[in-house]
């Protein structure tokens, strides 16, 4: 979900000679997401498992999460000026998307989608970021243990509800803390070190997700892919020739439940609450 706002960085901003990123990249993400996203609920809710293509489901279907998180996180970083502001509208398009999305067959009464992971983990990072800067600022250190134990309580509370759970709202927080290390690391092998060790936490939890070592690899490798972007690939990614129109990419996550759900009910397999 791509801000409109003008861009300025998010953990960069005591640095003012870092320069932006391009964020090129972001146009081919956008489509790779959506249509891995689309793929991996229409075989998931909608295509009978007797057409054989649960594969998708654990391959394909497992680069949209970490894709969406990193783009996230990316824009968190370098394209909007209020982050917390870029949050409420991913969570607006997921409050849209809950009435198709409940629709869906599961197992859960009730669960959030993935918007809400999204906007709840940037929520997270933003917080993480500035306690970080007032722990350099001399900020008492009762007051940072008392905000981190109510931060942990809401995650570990939220990640009951939420979609990917507790795993889930750890991505884009590890993302932005992995993007930030590698675009602001310099030349020297100290400067290196701590880029690699920043990145490590995100690629654990990328491996921790999922059932199926095949699920587990794709996630992975889609977080190393944005990670490899960040560390400077993405200025060789050329712009896409056919760039997502903005009302296309906000209407696509809760259209596309919207049409399952019809197809659901026109079959007599949604799941009413």
């Amino acid at each position: 979900m791509p801000p409109k706002d003008i861009p300025t960085p998010l953990f960069a901003q005591d640095a003012p000679s870092l320069s932006r990123p391009d964020s090129a990249w972001a146009g081919w993400g956008q489509w790779l997401a959506l249509v891995t996203m689309t793929l991996d609920h229409l075989v998931r809710y909608a295509i009978p498992d007797s057409w054989g293509l649960g594969w998708v489901d654990s391959s394909l279907g497992r680069i949209a999460f970490p894709l969406f998180a990193g783009m996230v996180a990316w824009h968190g970083l370098f394209n909007t000026r209020n982050p917390i502001r870029y949050a409420r509208r991913i969570l607006v398009i997921g409050l849209v998307a809950q009435l198709p999305y409940q629709l869906m067959p599961r197992e859960a009464l009730l669960q959030f989608n993935i918007c809400f992971t999204l906007a709840l983990g940037l929520v997270g990072a933003v917080w993480l970021q500035r306690r970080m800067l007032q722990r350099t600022a001399g900020t008492p250190a009762w007051r940072l243990a008392g905000e981190s134990a109510l931060v942990l309580a809401a995650w570990y509370i939220a990640g009951f509800w939420v979609e990917y759970s507790h795993l889930g709202l750890l991505l884009i927080p590890f993302f932005l803390l992995a993007i930030d290390q590698l675009h602001r690391a310099g030349e020297t092998l100290a400067d290196r070190l701590t880029a690699v060790v920043a990145c490590l936490p995100l690629l654990a939890v990328a491996g921790l997700m999922n059932s199926s070592d095949m699920a587990k690899s794709f996630t992975v490798a889609t977080s190393l892919a944005v990670l490899l972007l960040a560390a400077g690939a993405h200025r060789a990614i050329p712009r896409v020739p056919l760039a997502m129109p903005r009302r296309l990419w906000l209407a696509w996550y809760p259209g596309h439940f919207a049409a399952i759900a019809v197809l659901l009910i026109a079959l007599g397999q949604a799941d009413f609450p």
